[in-house]
């Protein structure tokens, strides 16, 4: 069986080509995931503080999902809000802990908090763009720069903590 990490926990050839396999069958999820229309709505939810300027729908309120949280109804809203934060905060974390292992160079934690943020709104922008070409149903969410952000930075916490757990590995 082949080993993808070496004695210092850094990838191996195979571990390499097997984790850009990785990054980019990811990416293109993620382009497919962030940038394809999203018809319909979802019958019993309505997200708080949502405006439209044309077909562009934004939701600039910092930290929405606490501030409007007493304004969800049902327990089908409340299971939406803190269902789509936490797949949020997770959204680039499989990204960013490919890179973290394919880039010795961004192992820090402020390039990954850079990074991160930067690959966020890139996603927030290009729905805007799509928005304004295709009409794609797409919402700028201010608070998706900060969750996907946060997930980079959970990546980059797990990446020095399995490093250190293969490194001890070795050691035995």
């Amino acid at each position: 069986m082949p080993s993808f990490f070496d004695k210092q926990a850094e990838l191996t050839l195979k571990g390499r080509q097997l984790t850009w396999s990785l990054v980019i069958l990811y990416s293109l999820t993620l382009v497919l995931l962030c940038w394809t229309p999203q018809y319909g709505t979802i019958e019993g939810v309505e997200t708080p503080n949502v405006f439209s300027v044309g077909r562009m729908v934004f939701l600039l309120v910092p930290f929405n999902s606490l501030i409007g949280f007493g304004e969800l109804d049902t327990a089908l809203e409340i299971f939406w809000v803190i269902t789509q934060n936490v797949m949020n905060i997770f959204l680039i974390f499989p990204l960013m802990l490919g890179l973290l292992g394919l880039f010795p160079n961004l192992r820090n934690l402020k390039k990954i908090l850079w990074l991160s943020f930067a690959i966020s709104l890139t996603i927030e922008v290009g729905q805007l763009i799509l928005d304004l070409l295709i009409d794609a149903n797409r919402v700028f969410e201010i608070d998706d720069l900060w969750t996907n952000t946060l997930g980079g930075a959970i990546a980059f916490w797990t990446f020095n903590k399995l490093q250190t757990l293969l490194r001890v590995g070795y050691k035995l």
